[in-house]
């Protein structure tokens, strides 16, 4: 697939009018087709290898939240980045996740061609799937590129998603602890 990838890269920067055999491109069409590879190796994981086992039991059943895990993708429409933040909690049912598996969940989604929306959504059934907790949240602030290098070209604009599931759809209390433990 490299070498493939590496071709079309060849081609697309020649169709923009650049010469590929210029010192400064040279090997950019192969260390863009390195860097696209790494972008979207979410394709290439699954929920139970980066889980990894990494679910144990707990008698805990008060809110868990991860916050502030950075994440990066790239959007569906323009292939462009999109970047920012994404918070966690759960409620616990007699089991805890591991604390890098949250990173290592948005990381997998996340690189992947996709939307917020999306994302935000297949974290947070992830996660009710792996701990089948009593419920979770999930927010994400992100910045898209597409929106500020590009089209309407607004540096300071962000975009917020939340998925919430069980309690914490059900339980404006459990959310709203949710959102101060976060700062929001």
């Amino acid at each position: 697939m490299s070498d493939q990838l590496n071709s079309h890269y060849q081609q697309i920067i020649t169709l923009l009018g650049e010469d590929v055999s210029r010192e400064g491109l040279v090997d950019t069409p192969k260390r863009a087709a390195k860097a696209m590879q790494f972008l979207t190796d979410g394709y290439h994981k699954s929920l139970d290898e980066v889980v990894n086992g990494a679910i144990f039991e707990s008698n805990t059943d008060e809110l868990v939240v991860v916050q502030d895990i950075e994440f990066y993708s790239l959007c569906e429409h323009h292939m462009l980045p999109f970047i920012g933040r994404c918070h966690i909690a759960y409620l616990p049912n007699g089991k805890v996740l591991g604390l890098s598996k949250f990173a290592r969940i948005v990381d997998m989604f996340a690189r992947r061609l996709q939307i917020q929306e999306g994302l935000t959504k297949q974290i947070a059934e992830a996660v009710q799937e792996v701990t089948g907790a009593k419920g979770v949240g999930v927010i994400m602030e992100g910045k898209h590129m597409c929106m500020m290098m590009r089209g309407v070209q607004k540096q300071n604009s962000s975009m917020v998603t939340s998925v919430m599931l069980g309690g914490l759809r059900k339980s404006q209390a459990t959310r709203d602890e949710f959102l101060r433990l976060i700062g929001k």
